[in-house]
């Protein structure tokens, strides 16, 4: 094989290699690329199902403090109610009572 043979292999070669070398960085550049894209991408992604999370929770927190707010209302009427009914049996007992000693002071004076 001749001199100029032997750099004319060596020379393509060498732009084999260069190419070959080209290639993989351009492979690497782009699966970073991707690769933060796609980070990018789960991030929004997470981003929007953690609001959702909290909106969810925040809509089953709403309902559970409407559930007992309804029930104080409800317990505290139904208290109300009773100590009503109970006070106006108090306000009959009493009347009577002052009849009967409106009437025993009369009959007796």
């Amino acid at each position: 094989m001749a001199k100029n043979e032997i750099l004319s292999e060596i020379k393509k070669a060498e732009e084999s290699a260069k190419s070959m070398v080209d290639e993989a960085v351009d492979s690497k550049n782009k699966r970073i690329s991707d690769a933060r894209a796609e980070s990018r991408e789960i991030l929004r992604q997470a981003e929007i199902d953690a609001h959702k999370a909290a909106q969810d929770s925040f809509k089953v927190g709403e309902e559970k403090i409407l559930e007992e707010r309804d029930k104080i209302v409800n317990d505290g009427e139904k208290n109300a109610l009773a100590m009503s009914q109970k006070a106006q049996a108090n306000i009959d007992k009493s009347v009577n009572y002052l009849v009967q000693e409106f009437e025993r002071a009369v009959l007796n004076e």
